[in-house]
């Protein structure tokens, strides 16, 4: 099967690095226009399968950048997709947290509604209790968020990211 191709047109080559970055040619960042652009189309793409960068330059770069093309882009999308990696964990480690202090809380607000409804008349007791059972399910709102809704989108970027740290990577030239 072949690769979907992610077609990039530059002046130079230099155009698809941060020129600001003192980094070695490997390490250097890429522009962020072109990140975004890689990215963008990368995420039109079918999920599934294998990726390649065909880059078009109009000026011949020498032989050194042009041969380490490859690896500098993979190791910039190797290096984000760790940097996403880490995120992921750290958020599954906030919604573990989160989540035991929100077990505890809503305990608590049970318990506690348990406690002072005897404390009130009938009406006011159910309602002291009612609200400390809401206010109990609302501090749950944060965990089951995290779990829900918030892990996935990190996890797509993650799956993309890796895909672009094993793209192949083309250069042509045409002057």
């Amino acid at each position: 099967m072949n690769p979907a191709r992610i077609e990039v047109r530059l002046r130079e080559l230099a155009q698809l690095f941060n020129s600001l970055d003192p980094s070695p040619f490997i390490d250097r960042d890429l522009d962020a226009d072109a990140e975004e652009f890689i990215v963008s189309w990368a995420r039109e793409l079918p999920h599934h399968g294998e990726l390649e960068l065909h880059i078009h330059v109009a000026e011949a770069p020498d032989a050194e950048r042009a041969g380490g093309v490859q690896d500098a882009v993979r190791h910039y999308f190797a290096s984000r997709a760790a940097i996403k990696e880490r995120e992921l964990r750290q958020l599954l480690r906030r919604g573990r947290a989160s989540l035991l202090i929100g077990f505890a809380f809503l305990a608590g607000c049970f318990g506690a509604g348990a406690l002072l409804r005897p404390m009130f008349p009938a009406r006011w007791g159910e309602f002291v209790e009612l609200g400390l059972h809401i206010v109990g399910w609302v501090a749950m709102w944060r965990p089951l968020e995290i779990y829900l809704y918030d892990w996935w989108p990190l996890r797509n970027d993650l799956r993309l990211l890796r895909r672009l740290a094993r793209m192949q990577v083309r250069l042509d030239v045409r002057g």
